[in-house]
């Protein structure tokens, strides 16, 4: 999850289509969790003890690729040696999906549920999971979700950036939806992703929410803030860290500029601009 967010922000901070990124990640994702559907089935991880004579094990892959608005994903679907096993993560002899996307991205976002996902997959294949193999499948993500969001954090950083992106969530129709995003940068000049949200609009008030779960997870210390110039957030940012100076993002503010004046003129400023 940590290389996700990372992969995120950079595409977002370079201007670049983040439709690759979601593709390599979900690709990714599928992957895992077929890995962890045939585990679930055959009760043992791999190379575990406990499988040996057992009376079945794995037995190697074959690939299929399956289209998706993101792209072609090259999927490897494993097999067990009794050929017993029938995966349920991609619908036999389906070659694209619609509803796939929705199901893995889902868990990404905030406050995914095993009722959820189960629902989920009940919708795209009728088929009903038991609580116990939905948590053995959805696991591997899970927790990796979990414990980048739970993660400590350094006591001190440089600077933070807060911005928000405003991307497509389906969820019961497809809307935008802010996905809130802190980047801090510590004194060697590395950066680091501290937290991210997904919200129906931009506000103070989540920015606070997020500010906060930051503080909780160990950074005592911030020198300055830098973000687009929400109203309130500057109080938000003080009401966690009163010590902390603010700063409008430069990008945000020659851009508020360039608004205002006549378009012919517009180069111009904006270069006197940058010489300030």
């Amino acid at each position: 999850m940590d290389h996700f967010t990372s992969d995120i922000i950079q595409a977002l901070v370079k201007k670049d289509d983040v439709t690759e990124i979601f593709r390599s990640h979900l690709e990714t994702a599928v992957n895992t969790l077929l890995k962890t559907e045939l585990t679930a089935f055959l009760d043992y991880e791999k190379y575990d003890r406990v499988g040996f004579n057992s009376g079945n094990s794995r037995n190697g892959v074959y690939s299929r690729t399956l289209h998706t608005e993101y792209g072609d994903l090259q999927i490897d679907i494993p097999r067990d040696r009794n050929g017993d096993f029938k995966q349920q993560t991609v619908a036999p002899y389906k070659r694209s999906n619609d509803t796939l996307e929705s199901f893995v991205i889902h868990m990404f976002q905030k406050g995914v549920t095993m009722s959820e996902i189960s629902h989920l997959i009940e919708r795209m294949y009728g088929h009903h999971y038991t609580p116990q193999t939905i948590s053995n499948m959805t696991q591997a993500v899970t927790e990796e979700v979990t414990a980048f969001r739970q993660r400590s954090l350094s006591e001190r950083y440089v600077c933070v950036y807060l911005d928000a992106t405003f991307l497509p969530v389906k969820r019961e129709t497809v809307s935008k939806e802010a996905v809130y995003i802190a980047v801090g940068i510590r004194e060697d000049g590395s950066k680091e992703v501290l937290a991210y949200t997904v919200a129906p609009t931009e506000s103070a008030y989540v920015w606070k929410e997020l500010i906060g779960d930051i503080h909780a997870r160990g950074v005592t210390e911030v020198l300055l803030f830098i973000s687009d110039g929400l109203p309130g957030i500057k109080d938000s940012i003080h009401s966690v860290f009163p010590k902390a100076k603010y700063q409008t993002c430069f990008i945000h503010v020659a851009r508020n500029i360039s608004h205002k004046v006549r378009v012919s003129d517009r180069k111009a400023i904006c270069e006197d601009l940058k010489s300030l």
